[in-house]
């Protein structure tokens, strides 16, 4: 194949990343997987390296690839939807408003959001050093902490003043009509990851890799402004379009042949700082900061005969360690802010935006991924399965505005990350010469989290969420 056409190829893969939307099958709101050949095995591939895109997962099997180009894209379908049911309860102000807290009220309805179809490319290329060292270049992407709801309503005091107006009704799932945004209401995130990885072989059994990452993040969200009495930043709260942050971060990995059928992995991913989103430092917890948590992976591959392998991957994310996505909604109602109607900025440690501010209320996620690959014919096939418990807390919520039992789903509507099994299916077919063509395919059965609203305790809050994906990449080796 000439040299021209690698680099053409090259370059549109890149300019497509750059401009696709993310939406991924997701964990929290981390891919699933991100090589093809590891998406047919649900994800698994720390002990088992196929493709350019393994440095996303164990940097340390890019030694074991080959010079080789990987070239494909995702077709991605979330399909999203919210509930509320109970209430809304009514109130006049005075009494039945502490502080000004007066009751909140979503609905009662069930939305369902819009945008569930999205095309995510993706882009790899490894070149041999010498025989045991490695050079590659993996691009891939996060997302899925993504939405867009139309036609809900939200019940609530208008001036915000905790007197005796009572409450009413506006478009809006927050009520966005009242402050002129309409009745549309969502977020979108997206995470691009430039992975430059250099790996080694110390032995014949083992071989160590790391990663330099330089990470991309895109965020917008619309139709929150009505929360600006209890922003620290109200301007820098909602409808200020597409904001950029950046960061740098690293991955470090291991292989290793521990008998002639066992091969065992270890990959650590830090923790990325990244960049304020200026745009949004009234929503997000410490100014707009949105790090990217940290991963710890294990991971081990059992060759059963020359024809099939048995892997297993156990992953931890760590969510809890960024406060703008572990922080919960109890901190605007428990005294740690005061709100400031009718259009702050509110005062405290716990406001949006500011250095405790409220968030998503996400806790840490152990995701146990296990596939089955075999030869049949000239063709690889795979299958996969895996399973976790989604991150966001449910229950009923407390009578008593700011108690700790208040749950976390107000927020999760924009982010409603519920999903817990993968089931996954893939195939690598020769092409003849040097390529060939994967295939993998993926289905997340519908799952849903229910808890109460932290502001209207007669409300029932019910987040769901099913993914379907199907993603191809054509491999060139040389």
């Amino acid at each position: 194949m000439s040299s021209g056409f690698k680099k053409s190829l090259i370059a549109v893969s890149i300019s497509g990343l750059m401009a696709s939307s993310a939406a991924f099958a997701t964990n929290g709101y981390f891919a699933h997987g991100y090589s093809t050949k590891e998406k047919g095995l649900a994800g698994a591939g720390v002990a088992h390296s196929g493709d350019t895109m393994a440095a996303a997962n164990n940097p340390a099997g890019m030694v074991d690839v080959g010079n080789r180009m990987d070239v494909g894209a995702a077709l991605f379908n979330p399909n999203r939807s919210y509930e509320v049911t109970g209430g809304p309860t009514p109130s006049s102000g005075g009494a039945n408003c502490p502080g000004g807290n007066c009751p909140f009220s979503i609905g009662p309805e069930n939305i369902d959001s819009d945008s569930t179809l999205f095309l995510i490319p993706h882009f790899g290329y490894n070149m041999m050093l010498d025989d045991s060292s490695s050079f590659g270049v993996s691009i891939y992407g996060n997302g899925g902490m993504n939405s867009n709801y139309k036609g809900g309503t939200a019940t609530f005091d208008a001036d915000g003043d905790g007197g005796t107006t009572a409450n009413t009704t506006h478009a809006g799932t927050f009520g966005g009509s009242l402050v002129g945004q309409g009745d549309g209401v969502g977020v979108n995130l997206a995470q691009l990851f430039f992975n430059f990885s250099y790996a080694k072989k110390v032995s014949d059994e083992h071989s160590v890799g790391a990663s330099l990452i330089f990470a991309y993040q895109q965020f917008k969200a619309d139709g929150l402004g009505i929360f600006a009495p209890r922003s620290a930043s109200p301007a820098n709260l909602s409808n200020n379009g597409d904001d950029t942050s950046t960061g740098f971060g690293a991955k470090l990995g291991w292989q290793g042949k521990v008998t002639p059928e066992l091969t065992l992995g270890a990959s650590y991913q830090t923790e990325i700082a990244m960049s304020e989103f200026d745009k949004y430092a009234g929503l997000f917890a410490e100014q707009g900061d949105f790090d990217i948590p940290a991963t710890l992976s294990l991971g081990a591959a059992y060759a059963i005969n020359d024809k099939s392998t048995l892997v297993l991957d156990i992953q931890q994310i760590y969510y809890e360690d960024v406060a703008s996505i572990a922080n919960g909604i109890q901190s605007l109602l428990n005294g740690q802010c005061t709100a400031v109607p009718p259009s702050g900025p509110g005062t405290g440690a716990g406001c949006l935006g500011a250095s405790n501010g409220a968030g998503f209320g996400w806790e840490d996620m152990t995701v146990i991924k296990i596939g089955y690959e075999w030869m049949m014919d000239d063709m690889t096939m795979r299958v996969g399965l895996s399973t976790t418990d989604q991150p966001i807390p449910g229950g009923a919520a407390s009578t008593t505005p700011g108690s700790p039992s208040n749950t976390q789903m107000i927020f999760n509507i924009l982010a409603p990350a519920v999903v817990e099994t993968h089931i996954t299916f893939g195939m690598t077919i020769p092409m003849g010469g040097d390529s060939e063509m994967s295939f993998a395919a993926m289905y997340a059965p519908s799952n849903d989290v229910t808890g109460g609203n932290a502001f209207d305790a007669a409300q029932t809050i019910k987040l769901e969420m099913d993914q379907f994906e199907v993603q191809g990449t054509y491999t060139m080796k040389f």
